[in-house]
């Protein structure tokens, strides 16, 4: 049976996910869009609740489909009405997704075994509240072969529709880990041999230097376990914040730009440290 009516009662609750306090109160979120719902059914298939596409997308990805159906998900036809009324980013394919939290305890015991022998590396955002830079962090970090991403103080909710959308699916391939404070994270880091380095442009270390030494035995060594904590968007990293680091790192600007955002400065210190840690 196709859904066709998007005045209906189980539309409305899926729609509502986009609201945070939905979200909270069913322990439940939205995964929009082939790409992201593709990585979901892939790659976390446990924590997804309900598959919704139109008949012209489940075709288009019969992929998703296949999948869901292997892994014995909840799979529904709707029109295009239905789903734009769920969502008007969906682009014809959906995803209810129940809410997990790993703590950092677990997220490190759960490291990815192709990740076991090379040093731990982690990004650690620290208030930041812009959506789509948290999101295409959470990619970089994946990309960059990172262990783990850690949403620290008032950080956006990972689980808003924009950060969830930003991270094109990367979301499922490595934990996000929410709810701790700075200080919290930053000694549980250190505490499993983490050098902590804060990314800011006004910090003494240049981070071509730091790639040049690596695995020289200078410290901090960006060959050796590295978590970053990168600051919100507005103020960056406050004293105090990068006090908690064991050294502040600045990226060097070659042309006339005053400065790179949050996302592209993450991205090329995950990489150094990634190139660092081969």
């Amino acid at each position: 049976m196709t859904l066709a009516n998007p005045r209906a009662d189980r539309i409305k609750q899926v729609r509502a996910l986009a609201g945070r306090s939905a979200r909270s109160r069913h322990e439940l979120y939205l995964v929009e869009g082939p790409q992201g719902v593709r990585e979901a059914v892939r790659h976390a298939p446990s924590s997804v609740r309900d598959v919704y596409l139109t008949p012209a997308a489940a075709s288009r990805y019969a992929e998703i489909v296949d999948d869901a159906r292997a892994a014995g998900l909840f799979l529904h036809l709707g029109t295009p009405e239905v789903l734009e009324a769920m969502s008007a980013d969906a682009q014809g394919v959906l995803a209810v997704v129940r809410s997990s939290a790993p703590s950092l305890g677990e997220a490190l015991d759960a490291r990815d075994p192709e990740r076991a022998g090379r040093p731990l590396l982690a990004a650690v955002l620290a208030t930041v509240r812009d959506p789509g830079n948290a999101g295409t962090v959470i990619r970089a970090a994946d990309a960059a072969g990172a262990d783990l991403v850690v949403l620290a103080g008032e950080s956006v909710d990972v689980h808003n529709p924009k950060v969830v959308r930003s991270t094109a699916g990367s979301l499922f391939h490595l934990p996000v880990v929410t709810g701790l404070s700075l200080e919290a994270t930053v000694a549980q880091l250190r505490a499993v041999g983490c050098h902590v380095l804060a990314a800011d442009g006004s910090g003494p270390l240049d981070l071509d230097d730091l790639l040049d030494s690596a695995g020289s035995g200078a410290s901090p060594d960006l060959a050796g376990p590295t978590a970053w904590v990168f600051g919100n968007e507005a103020w960056g990293l406050p004293e105090e914040d990068r006090a908690l680091a064991d050294a502040v790192v600045r990226v060097p600007i070659r042309g006339k730009t005053e400065s790179l955002n949050l996302a592209a400065a993450a991205t090329v210190c995950l990489y150094a440290s990634s190139r660092a840690q081969r």
